[in-house]
């Protein structure tokens, strides 16, 4: 009886210690350092962006190369190509205040763009989960400028 307690409550404690450490993907609430630093689905962004019209505050950015942002892009969305030798000084000179939301084409350099974004003490960023992959394959338009 002891032992079976012993295990029910050990496999309680994991439990809830994984569920503290998993936020939900939708949760605005900040993080330790007041922060919001968020991976989102296609459709989250799209309501995000939705919300956010006409805000000067919101920035889109996307993050893959000329050439990729040229294919098609997210309206409204600015380039700054995540391998360029300036992209951290870029980034670097953007107002932490603002609210981003970032991507790139499957949401790996993205997501390595948030990390930094998250270290500089940006207050609000938005990472479009999957990418524009994902965003396309949800049936969500591109503009080509």
């Amino acid at each position: 009886m002891k032992r079976l307690t012993l295990m029910i409550l050990s496999t309680a404690l994991v439990l809830g210690v994984m569920a503290a450490g998993c936020p939900a993907a939708t949760d605005d609430s900040p993080n330790s350092t007041g922060q919001i630093i968020e991976d989102i689905s296609p459709q989250a962004a799209l309501d995000l962006i939705q919300k956010n019209e006409g805000n000067a505050g919101f920035i889109i950015l996307d993050v893959r190369t000329p050439a990729e942002y040229a294919e098609g892009h997210i309206a409204g969305a600015i380039n700054i190509d995540f391998y360029s030798s300036e992209f951290e000084e870029t980034v670097k000179a953007l107002d932490r205040d603002d609210t981003y939301f970032i991507y790139c084409g499957t949401g790996n350099r993205s997501g390595q763009a948030r990390n930094l974004m998250e270290g500089l003490g940006f207050a609000v960023v938005y990472n479009l989960s999957g990418g524009i992959n994902a965003w396309q394959d949800a049936g969500l338009a591109t503009v080509q400028d």
